[in-house]
């Protein structure tokens, strides 16, 4: 077995721990990442408490290299999306 849950292990949890079909378990589940990600699109901090945030911030521009060439270039502008854990998840996960 992988290391990797995916969105189809969350779907068969779902369907596994509920009294609901299949379908609607993916629906349910697919419905949720779609709030999810429209919530990070849209600069919203996304707080699930006792698990964790999620944000998304913007990186400016900034000088790189090419570690084949060694050139110098221009990294682009980019968001990224930053997870911190929960104080609660977090001491789960150091069984504290």
């Amino acid at each position: 077995m992988s290391n990797t849950l995916t969105k189809a292990d969350i779907i068969d949890a779902v369907y596994d721990k509920t009294d609901i079909t299949l379908q609607d378990a993916r629906t349910y589940v697919e419905s949720l990442l779609a709030i999810m990600k429209t919530a990070i699109v849209q600069d919203q901090a996304l707080l699930i408490s006792g698990f964790g945030k999620f944000e998304a911030y913007a990186k400016n521009a900034r000088k790189g290299r090419n570690p084949a060439t060694s050139e110098a270039i221009t990294l682009e502008p980019r968001k990224v999306v930053v997870f911190r854990l929960s104080k609660k998840l977090r001491d789960e996960l150091n069984e504290k």
